[in-house]
């Protein structure tokens, strides 16, 4: 009897190259033959038993096992680590986030024995939702090579949860590159534009860190853009730095995170540009992944296509905002280089 839970942990594990007691190869035989024992014993695909539910579990362990490869390919980013906070809703639950306001209380100066102090209203907040849209790739005759064994079940989970990391990835850098001071909503933004100057980079991070109640804030850009604040640290650590990463890992305690650059769908532009850096500072991850409902597998009709072909719809339901909660706990700056 297949386990469903034990065919998905084995299937993510080998997907990351860790098959424990089995084999590389062992451990896609013994996924071929659990597939194949979720399909009724059988190493071909019949449309009629897909139809009729007789074909038990097969189609919920490939979409269980591609929707956990999707999210952790993500999770090997660190830049996907510090700015961006996943959130799983069911189908039809509320999808919204609570910004609070910035204001903090007067505090008065009184005589003993007295309370005449103006009140003040507690801080208010506004409800940000991110809409969520159906988003699908369709594939076709793959999943019948794996239950032959003519092609490795990696190849189908690399194939769609590449395709959809990728997706996403697009969908976050566009969001983060496009970002104006009104999508910050009530975190405080400092941007700042002219030439590099040490003096004023640092003043923008100790604004960023004032508006975080001290927390110490992170400087992310791409590696060309970085780089513009390289001859300001020097030394051995800091040639290891260049040496080994390209840029400075610190710029005078800040931490410093390379955002890999990516090209415009369809295009060999580039998405961010590289004279802009970005400092955050604060509890809140900025960027929202918000999944909505489960991921499915749906089924084609054969008989519909000219070639007898299987045609499989696998489909995610998310969306992509930037949100953060407000209040003294994050700030935002930004600095564009105009040289």
């Amino acid at each position: 009897m297949v386990d469903n839970n034990s065919i998905v942990q084995l299937a993510v594990d080998a997907y990351h190259g860790e098959v424990g007691k089995y084999s590389n190869k062992d451990s896609m035989e013994v996924l071929r033959k659990s597939l194949v024992e979720a399909n009724g014993g059988s190493t071909k695909l019949d449309y009629k038993r897909i139809r009729d539910g007789k074909c038990g579990h097969l189609f919920s362990i490939v979409e269980e096992i591609l929707s956990r490869t999707v999210v952790e390919g993500l999770q090997k980013s660190d830049f996907f680590n510090n700015f961006v906070e996943f959130r799983n809703i069911a189908a039809g639950d509320v999808n919204a986030f609570e910004v609070q306001d910035s204001i903090l209380y007067q505090v008065a100066e009184v005589a003993d024995g007295t309370q005449g102090v103006r009140r003040q209203r507690f801080g208010g907040y506004n409800t940000v939702t991110i809409d969520t849209t159906l988003k699908m790739v369709k594939i076709y005759e793959e999943l019948q090579r794996v239950l032959n064994g003519t092609v490795d079940f990696n190849t189908l989970i690399a194939r769609v949860s590449e395709s959809f990391s990728q997706k996403i990835l697009d969908d976050i850098y566009k969001v983060w590159a496009s970002a104006t001071a009104d999508d910050f909503g009530g975190a405080a933004f400092f941007p700042v534009a002219g030439t590099y100057s040490e003096d004023t980079l640092l003043d923008t991070i100790a604004h960023v860190e004032a508006a975080a109640g001290g927390k110490t804030a992170t400087i992310s850009g791409t590696k060309a853009g970085l780089r513009r604040i390289a001859p300001s640290v020097q030394g051995r650590d800091s040639q290891s730095d260049i040496y080994n990463n390209g840029y400075y890992g610190k710029y005078y305690g800040s931490n410093v995170l390379a955002t890999p650059q990516r090209h415009k769908i369809g295009t060999t532009d580039f998405v961010f540009d590289d004279k802009t850096l970005n400092i955050v500072a604060g509890d809140d991850k900025p960027i929202k992944v918000v999944y909505e409902g489960v991921s499915t597998i749906i089924l084609g009709n054969p008989t519909e296509n000219a070639d007898l072909t299987y045609e499989y719809l696998y489909g995610e339901k998310y969306g992509i905002g930037i949100v953060l909660s407000g209040g003294a706990n994050t700030g935002i700056g930004r600095y564009t280089f105009t040289n």
